[in-house]
């Protein structure tokens, strides 16, 4: 079956993202922010780039070279044809779940809201993969909901079609995945959203080497 992801409209993505409902949009380009100005990469990968945003946050005269990854080869056209000013931009359409990746590390990956979708298995192996030693990575994972909702209420069916395709993860278990990989919890912050809804962000340091044949995760 194909991925849900490749019949959802960018306009229908950003337009349900930013509703008044949901109120994701401004909040996840905010937490892209916060990383960017405390760990100030050379160069950063952003997993499930979708249209780009947040991008306008790069300080160009810092970050070098921006990676964008996203298995929708439309977003990613959206992202080249928005960013195309940034020096050192580089898309790659690639099913993070599915595929290994192999790109020249960053000093920084920003993975927001794309385990939910994409798992812990491969995904996070390909998260890890892709940093320098003493880079970063950053996570942002959506809080559960008393009611247990996890997609927003939408008018777009696309959307609704993305719920069997979403899980949430759990902060405390990926946290402890990452310190058997050596990975230290450096800053983390909660963001309320609306209708209960909201996100934790952790930014993770990176550990010098990483151990070798390392593949710990869980589902």
């Amino acid at each position: 079956m194909p991925n849900p992801w490749l019949s959802v409209p960018l306009s229908e993505y950003e337009q349900h993202m930013s509703s008044v409902e949901v109120q994701q949009l401004d909040a996840l380009s905010d937490l892209f922010a916060e990383t960017m100005g405390r760990c100030r990469p050379l160069s950063v990968a952003v997993l499930g780039i979708a249209g780009g945003n947040g991008l306008a946050h790069i300080d160009s005269t810092i970050t070098a070279r921006v990676v964008g990854l996203d298995l929708n080869p439309r977003y990613l056209e959206a992202v080249r044809e928005r960013y195309s000013h940034l020096p050192g931009l580089e898309l790659h359409c690639v099913d993070l779940s599915q595929q290994h990746v192999e790109l020249e590390p960053v000093q920084l990956v920003h993975a927001a809201l794309i385990f939910e979708h994409a798992g812990t298995g491969r995904c996070l192996d390909n998260a890890v993969s892709m940093i320098v030693p003493g880079g970063n990575l950053s996570v942002v994972l959506q809080l559960p909901t008393e009611s247990g909702q996890t997609v927003g209420a939408s008018p777009f069916s696309s959307i609704q079609h993305l719920k069997s395709h979403f899980s949430l993860i759990s902060s405390a278990r990926l946290r402890k995945s990452l310190a058997g990989r050596g990975f230290r919890l450096i800053h983390q912050t909660t963001r309320a959203l609306p209708a209960g809804t909201g996100f934790w962000m952790g930014i993770f340091c990176v550990p010098e080497a990483h151990a070798e044949n390392e593949t710990a995760s869980y589902t």
